[in-house]
């Protein structure tokens, strides 16, 4: 393992299990966007596969997804996968033959990376005209009773708790100046579940803030508002969840 492989920020592998069960998948429809507007569905590249939720999706699309990530803990919650190759490697540093790879995505990911290191490999190891695809969500919406809640922890409760690098998720990318030629006029897409609020207060418990939170003080921030929550979640029990995505596409 190389030196950025060890010094790298690891932010999720001490609860990988419980962040691979409570987080939501991504919509069919945006692998199957992408695998159109790919040059060909050989090889897709995943970079920072964290649990390999994206590299699933893409799976179905493309003969071989190799997925990488620096996190050996997250791989080991990964699903598997005939066509997926699961790999322990940085962003920065993965080791992949040059100009073989159509499609590269990075999911909710980009934003721990150095970008300009990054960036180079994707120039590499891209084929003319393959695409890099990088996406986030912030925010997701319930109702506005349960969103003023959780808005109240993300940004009170655990303020001081979430890595600096969280502002560029906040802003989109928007910041980010990307390689490549931008692929104009995206489809919009959404992460979109049904859950109880109990399924909510884990996917609440899942955020890295909340276990950092949680390790300093002792006690769960989660747990602390879980009653309030579920007075505010109501009735149905079972309620729509939406995480809107923050597309961006660009062609080499």
């Amino acid at each position: 393992m190389s030196e950025n492989q060890v010094s790298f920020k690891d932010h999720f592998s001490g609860h990988a299990a419980a962040y691979a069960a409570a987080r939501p998948g991504y919509p069919d429809g945006l692998f199957s966007y992408l695998a159109e507007i790919s040059p060909a569905q050989d090889l897709a590249w995943d970079c920072a596969t964290g649990n390999g939720q994206a590299a699933v999706g893409l799976a179905n699309y493309f003969s071989r997804v190799l997925a990488t990530d620096a996190s050996s803990g997250q791989l080991d919650a990964a699903q598997e996968h005939p066509n997926i190759e699961y790999r322990v490697a940085t962003a920065e540093d993965a080791v992949i033959a040059a100009g073989s790879v159509d499609l590269i995505t990075v999911a909710q990911a980009l934003h721990w990376f150095s970008v300009t290191e990054f960036f180079a490999s994707c120039e590499q190891v891209l084929k003319p005209e393959g695409l890099l695809a990088v996406w986030c969500y912030g925010q997701c919406t319930v109702t506005p009773a349960v969103d003023d809640l959780v808005m109240k922890l993300y940004s009170e409760t655990l303020h001081d708790y979430w890595p600096e690098e969280r502002r560029l998720v906040e802003q989109g990318y928007r910041s980010v100046v990307f390689p490549f030629s931008l692929v104009e006029q995206i489809p919009e897409f959404a992460m979109r579940v049904t859950w109880t609020a109990n399924q909510f207060l884990h996917y609440l418990s899942s955020w890295s803030a909340s276990q950092r939170y949680l390790a300093d003080k002792g006690n769960d921030p989660v747990a602390a508002i879980a009653d309030e929550l579920h007075l505010a979640w109501g009735e149905p029990l079972e309620k729509p969840v939406s995480w809107p995505l923050t597309l961006i596409v660009c062609r080499k």
